[in-house]
């Protein structure tokens, strides 16, 4: 749910300062914590709890109570529950009606101290809304769509929630071309007040499946979290590009033992980026995740 024009002529003969593009306007930050980013994940319903079981199984943590409930604005109807894990939430859906549009691709939602002002924002920077702003049964919601096809949701809850600080703060993993990363990390930067923490415009394309290459990969930190852009060829192999979030663990191999344990599979196993280990995992249910430890570099 996500121009302006540049009068040259006019700013030539008005006297006066420059004007500021509206998109690069300082605005406020509307962020609340990582700890309230929470990617969406969607399992069919016949395997929410064993998708549900597994998850906790292999980070630890707790969850909210299960329920049923109409989460879009049209008539359906999901199972959903929060998992809050030191090393990340999220959100569960499992419905057990049609999934109304345009929901399913939003990756992620980030809570905002103010929805209203928060979308202006965003609007302001380069996104569009996907639709009209909404009630839910705790709160209001948005989805907007950034440049280069970047969906996520933006929600304000009626009673302020309180969770406890991550102990890792989870990657927010984008993939995207030449063409619209530009696009996409002027925008994100300036809404989020995001901080470039490395951007390396030489690293191995095999970090992301595609050894022999060069990519660009850009790491940022806001107060919604941490976040990593992928700006390659977009020729991806499977299971690259469908993994929207990397969880950082102390021992990835015992991680990765728990999750085996549990039902999870290893569709790439431990590999090395600089001083990190990484592998890709898919979960009961379809969800796919880049699992770490240690730092790139």
């Amino acid at each position: 749910m996500k121009t302006f024009t540049l009068m040259i002529a006019a700013a030539m003969v008005v006297a006066g300062p420059a004007v500021t593009p509206a998109y690069a306007a300082t605005t406020a930050d509307y962020a609340v914590g990582a700890q309230y980013d929470t990617t969406h994940v969607y399992v069919p319903q016949d395997q929410f709890d064993t998708f549900v079981a597994s998850f906790v199984a292999t980070f630890g943590g707790t969850t909210s109570k299960q329920g049923e409930f109409q989460v879009t604005p049209t008539p359906s109807l999901t199972k959903s529950q929060l998992v809050l894990t030191p090393s990340g939430t999220i959100s569960v859906f499992g419905f057990k009606t049609s999934i109304p549009y345009p929901f399913g691709d939003e990756r992620t939602g980030y809570l905002t101290t103010d929805l209203d002002a928060a979308v202006k924002s965003a609007v302001s920077h380069g996104a569009v809304r996907r639709l009209e702003s909404f009630p839910d049964p705790i709160g209001r919601d948005s989805v907007i769509q950034w440049p280069g096809g970047v969906n996520m949701q933006l929600y304000w809850h009626t009673a302020k929630p309180s969770y406890a600080p991550l102990t890792t703060v989870p990657e927010n993993r984008i993939y995207l071309t030449a063409d619209a990363a530009p696009a996409f990390l002027k925008s994100w930067t300036d809404f989020a007040h995001a901080k470039v923490v490395a951007d390396d415009k030489a690293a191995s394309g095999a970090e992301i499946g595609e050894p022999g290459k060069t990519i660009r990969r850009v790491s940022l930190d806001s107060g919604y979290g941490r976040m990593v852009v992928y700006v390659s060829d977009g020729q991806l192999p499977w299971p690259y590009g469908r993994d929207m979030t990397g969880y950082e663990v102390t021992d990835l191999a015992a991680t990765l033992a728990k999750a085996s344990a549990a039902g999870v599979e290893t569709l790439v196993a431990p590999f090395a980026v600089g001083q990190r280990q990484s592998a890709i995992v898919r979960f009961p249910g379809g969800y796919i995740a880049e699992i770490h430890s240690g730092k790139v570099g």
